[in-house]
């Protein structure tokens, strides 16, 4: 596991260093407790130091000739929204960032966890090379498609941007969902509650049922959460 402290994070470029091994504070955190902006950097480096060993384990588990050496980084550019998200870094490794902003607007470590089981699990699922192939397909059928019809090169060029962002968009919904499954199990595996970490969605627009939306309403998220619960209790 690599962790990378405060920072700017992009693709193909990082810097590395190790987490510190911090006791989770007295967990669970109360939901009205008031957390100093120091005390949540240390809920994210002690979720860091559970979660990521589980969604390692889980990543050998259930992938094949990939790396699953995760780098958990803080984004802290200035101005950005409270967001996280799963990229890949020149070499291939996964790499998960929290903005600063999301981890100060979260109430609890269970909340924290959840997002990052949701973000590691991106990964184990494939999903980024899942869409670029989603992306390139479109792109090409639209191209295909635009030429047959009499096009002339730029505007087949510009066909295939749009085709290329519908394809990257036609699974987006399905692979947040799968994320959340998945996550839920991985932030529940490493010792959380993610019934209460799921409460973040609550806090967040509700995207609705949005043709080729990038996410799927927070209600099938929630309900995605809650049945994955209900199959891991048995």
């Amino acid at each position: 596991m690599r962790w990378i402290g405060v920072g700017v994070v992009m693709l193909g470029l990082a810097a590395c260093g190790s987490v510190s091994q911090v006791p989770l504070p007295s967990y669970p955190t109360p939901p009205q407790a008031v957390l100093t902006g120091g005390q949540r950097f240390s809920n994210f480096s002690a979720v860091v130091a559970q979660v990521e060993p589980v969604a390692e384990a889980m990543c050998r588990a259930q992938t094949r000739g990939v790396s699953c050496d995760y780098q958990i980084s803080v984004d802290a550019r200035p101005g950005q929204p409270p967001n996280a998200y799963q990229t890949l870094d020149a070499a291939g490794r996964p790499v998960v960032a929290f903005t600063a902003a999301l981890i100060s607007d979260a109430q609890n470590a269970d909340e924290l966890a959840f997002v990052m089981g949701h973000e590691t699990a991106h990964h184990i699922a494939g999903h980024i090379p899942r869409q670029r192939e989603s992306a390139a397909t479109g792109a090409l059928l639209a191209g295909v498609l635009a030429s047959l019809g009499g096009a002339d090169a730029a505007t087949i060029q510009q066909v295939q941007r749009m085709g290329a962002t519908v394809g990257a968009r036609r699974f987006s919904q399905e692979f947040e969902l799968e994320a959340d499954a998945l996550g839920t199990e991985i932030a529940f595996k490493a010792g959380f509650d993610p019934l209460r970490g799921a409460l973040f969605f609550d806090r967040l627009p509700d995207p609705g049922d949005q043709f080729l939306g990038s996410h799927p309403p927070n209600a099938s998220r929630r309900e995605v959460v809650r049945l994955t619960m209900q199959r891991l209790r048995g």
